[in-house]
């Protein structure tokens, strides 16, 4: 992908785990970067209910165990290396049949040395339940790896077909120490400042939700993108309606891809006193060169853009404007527009009346 692509365009974060990385991925293309990280991971290595569910995963000798998460299934082995118990729980495993959800657990499990018996290849537990069912558990026992949240309606139908449960809770979402970032975020996003947001988690998307509330739904459904990492995180937007982009490959290089496809196709393109302008975000390309606007300017220039080559009155421009005020400021607005464009041709002043954008005639 080309340096510069996102020129203009103001990407937010949500994820903790590969922020950094997802930051310098985004920023190397030209984008400017909110992070907000919607959750925390905290680890359970030290917690008395994964030691306990450890224990009762090895006394249970289950025939089947389902891994959810690499960088689960890999502390769940680091925090029993730390109980003197690994090598029993490795050997326990060894004896079951694996059933991993999708590639990065799988590269986990062979990492410890064992080998999976099937991977889902939506990388969702949906599908792992739906062959399970279909195969049949009655009488099983099975150990389900947890990622980040109990897997109850997963873990009740396996149960409701009459399979023996152990869940290992190998570590939790919360809610960051301090939301205020994730709330700084949603207004925002409310306020038509952030151009996408990513989501590489359902728990990221629900603590989102949470923090954020129903507000920021209208705009993520109408005017902000939503770029989820895979089918399971797209999930817990797509059941409010939020229309979301996500990468055939469900993986982090992958998502800041369709976000570099995505975002300059909502670009605006005019044709303006024999200029290209291309709008995206909080900059106008001019002829390929990038002008960065304020707010103002910016929402000046929007409201113009609604009716290429019409005269737009002063009332409908103070009512575009951020914090609205009167003609006076629009005045100003429409002149700092003028000089962050380097020129004061793309906008035509029509006395009493309002202003227009010199829109070429077609050719």
């Amino acid at each position: 992908m080309a340096e510069g692509v996102l020129t203009g365009f103001t990407v937010a974060v949500t994820a903790e785990r590969r922020r950094e990385e997802m930051t310098a991925l985004l920023e190397r293309r030209g984008a400017r970067v909110v992070s907000a990280p919607a959750i925390s991971i905290v680890p359970l290595v030290d917690d008395e209910a994964l030691h306990a569910a450890t224990a009762a995963c090895v006394g249970l000798a289950p025939d089947l165990v389902v891994v959810t998460t690499g960088i689960g299934f890999r502390g769940w082995l680091e925090a029993a290396e730390g109980w003197g118990m690994a090598d029993a729980l490795r050997a326990t495993l060894g004896q079951a049949r694996i059933i991993a959800r999708g590639a990065k657990p799988c590269g986990a499990i062979r990492a410890a040395g064992l080998t999976e018996a099937w991977a889902a290849p939506s990388e969702s537990t949906e599908e792992i339940l739906q062959r399970l069912l279909a195969e049949g558990v009655a009488g099983h026992r099975v150990v389900v790896q947890e990622h980040g949240e109990p897997q109850t309606e997963f873990v009740a139908a396996l149960r409701g077909a009459g399979a023996a449960v152990v869940e290992v809770p190998v570590y939790r979402w919360v809610l960051p120490a301090d939301a205020s970032g994730v709330r700084r975020l949603a207004d925002q996003v409310v306020a038509g400042q952030i151009d996408a947001v990513t989501f590489t988690s359902a728990p990221a998307v629900k603590a989102f939700l949470q923090v954020a509330g129903p507000e920021v739904l209208t705009s993520l459904r109408t005017r902000t993108l939503a770029a989820c990492v895979g089918p399971v995180t797209a999930a817990q937007l797509t059941k409010f309606d939020v229309p979301v982009v996500m990468p055939e490959r469900y993986r982090l290089g992958a998502l800041i891809r369709t976000v570099s496809e995505e975002l300059p196709k909502r670009a605006r393109h005019l044709r303006v006193a024999g200029d290209d302008l291309e709008m995206r975000g909080h900059v106008v390309l001019i002829d390929g060169t990038p002008h960065t606007l304020a707010p103002a300017a910016m929402a000046i220039l929007e409201a113009l853009a609604e009716k290429p080559g019409k005269v737009v009155g002063k009332e409908q421009l103070i009512e575009a404007l951020p914090r609205g005020n009167d003609g006076h400021a629009v005045d100003v607005a429409v002149a700092r527009l003028r000089t962050a464009l380097g020129s004061g041709r793309h906008i035509e002043t029509v006395i009493k009346r309002g202003y227009r954008l010199r829109v070429d005639e077609p050719e």
